[in-house]
């Protein structure tokens, strides 16, 4: 074996091992902070939990806020959340694609629902999670411009309806507060959220939505 394809192969090995102790990681800390409470939780016991050291931690999370963060933004899979967007960006209907964003949404939000406790419990401890919650959502309001102008160009967009604002409703609409509401506090199935918000999505975004 050439050096070169040694050093390609070790990179490839840490890299693989590096993903294996952060899921190891992230997988001890939940059972914990689910038994336990964030408050309650260690660094140390997330360690021993986890069969790694302290520093492993420190260096792969900076601190137990970091790896509760880790945790909120990988509720859902990524390689699920991928495949989702790949979805919406091959569909042509603006109705289909609205629908892919409602499914998105609802899926996002059922993988979120079973830390929801967690996350309840850790936003109040400090500003930084405000803060946090305010990138994501950010991030969400960008990848969502896509979903916005392919409806502009195909001339399916609500007369009177600006770019700017259809993106502001659609960010809105498929929101946290909204699926928080109507299944956690209502008790809908995840499916009647999903067809709700999809049919008001071509109704309030969509020129022959009503």
């Amino acid at each position: 074996m050439s050096s070169r394809k040694k050093r390609v192969y070790n990179s490839e090995m840490r890299q693989a091992q590096a993903g294996q102790t952060r899921s190891r990681i992230l997988d001890a800390a939940k059972l914990l902070f689910q038994s336990k409470g964030f408050e309650g939780v260690t660094i140390e016991q997330m360690a021993q939990a986890a069969d790694v050291s302290a520093p492993t931690i420190y260096s792969l999370f900076q601190s137990k806020r970091g790896v509760l963060r880790a945790l909120m933004d990988n509720a859902l899979p990524v390689d699920q959340f991928e495949a989702l967007v790949a979805a919406a960006k091959q569909e042509k209907s603006a109705k289909a694609h609205l629908a892919i964003s409602a499914k998105i949404a609802r899926q996002i939000y059922d993988a979120e629902r079973a830390q929801m406790d967690i996350f309840r419990g850790a936003a109040i401890l400090a500003p930084e999670f405000k803060e946090f919650e305010k990138e994501r959502e950010l991030r969400r309001y960008k990848r969502q411009e896509e979903s916005v102008k392919m409806i502009v160009q195909e001339g399916a967009l609500l007369k009177g309806l600006t770019l700017s604002k259809a993106r502001d409703i659609l960010w809105a609409l498929t929101g946290r507060d909204m699926y928080r509401m109507f299944v956690v506090e209502q008790g809908w199935t995840s499916e009647e959220y999903e067809t709700w918000l999809a049919q008001l999505l071509v109704k309030t975004l969509i020129e022959d939505g009503l």
